[in-house]
């Protein structure tokens, strides 16, 4: 295959020397772009597929911007995802499109690539295809099932929370208003409650938002298992990993393990790149990732 973009209805088929030669190709072009923080690509492709696969929306639109701030990233579910995470994407994806135009590319993990972008991106079709922050183990284990996602790849993929951050809003609830009886969530750590309300006090501005892994939030690690284990989940469809028996065991082996986790969370991700793949008419290879080709 010419990397220069000259011969671009060849197919870097994975497995073969194409497919090899094409993904150290992107990780040369986006690695040499200065403008490009890695930290942040890695971030936010690995929370924005958390968001936008998983859920039922498949491998649908880029969360892609919108003119009348209705598509998937105004949703208020998403509202958490940072913004200069999806600057970093689209330069990414400019360095690419501008040696390789109409290839689709992959992040610098290994992943499955080839996979088109769906011609559909709206807000209104968010709500009721993720996960609530104050779900149930049943509740989330339905609702990842119906992307034939396990419990035990649920639990995997909700490790993407050692990342990123929440707005107050998202779990004042556990530590102003939990019960009549326990206005704190009783399955809060003490300490880490008291945390949460110096850091989002009653009536605190909106935009305030607080890092969801409160030990290691910038690092991807097993860390959040083993906060769930001291009882510092954020939200309480975090906490419900350890507290619930039937998920308990799993919580402590990946908090315990981090090959464990890895190896889990690469499988996880992996089915959740086969959610919904577009094919032919179906999608499209975005020259632009915040509009659409035509």
């Amino acid at each position: 295959m010419d990397m220069s973009g000259k011969d671009t209805n060849i197919e870097a088929k994975e497995g073969s020397d194409n497919h090899d030669t094409f993904t150290s190709k992107l990780e040369e072009l986006t690695q040499a772009n200065e403008t490009i923080d890695e930290n942040k690509l890695y971030l936010d492709v690995v929370g924005g597929a958390n968001r936008n696969g998983t859920y039922g929306l498949g491998s649908e639109a880029f969360i892609i911007a919108s003119p009348n701030n209705d598509a998937e990233k105004d949703a208020p579910d998403n509202l958490s995802l940072a913004g200069d995470g999806f600057d970093t994407v689209v330069k990414a994806k400019q360095a690419v499109q501008a040696q390789c135009p109409g290839i689709a590319g992959g992040p610098a993990y290994n992943v499955e690539l080839g996979r088109r972008i769906g011609l559909i991106s709206q807000a209104s079709r968010v709500s009721g295809n993720l996960p609530e922050p104050d779900f149930n183990l049943i509740q989330l284990n339905t609702m990842f099932a119906k992307n034939n996602l396990s419990q035990t790849d649920m639990i995997a993929l909700s490790g993407c929370h050692t990342l990123g951050f929440s707005h107050c809003s998202r779990f004042a609830n556990r530590i102003y208003s939990f019960s009549p009886s326990n206005p704190v969530d009783p399955t809060l750590d003490p300490s880490y409650a008291q945390q949460l309300m110096q850091e989002c006090p009653q009536n605190v501005d909106p935009q305030i938002a607080i890092n969801m892994d409160p030990v290691t939030p910038q690092t991807f690690d097993n860390v959040y298992f083993q906060n769930l284990v001291g009882g510092k989940g954020l939200f309480t469809s975090d906490q419900v990993l350890f507290t619930d028996p039937a998920s308990q065991s799993t919580v402590t082996d990946f908090a315990k393990n981090t090959g464990d986790f890895n190896g889990a969370f690469i499988t996880a991700m992996t089915k959740l790149g086969r959610v919904g793949v577009k094919t032919g008419s179906q999608g499209e290879i975005r020259r632009d990732c915040t509009a659409f080709n035509s």
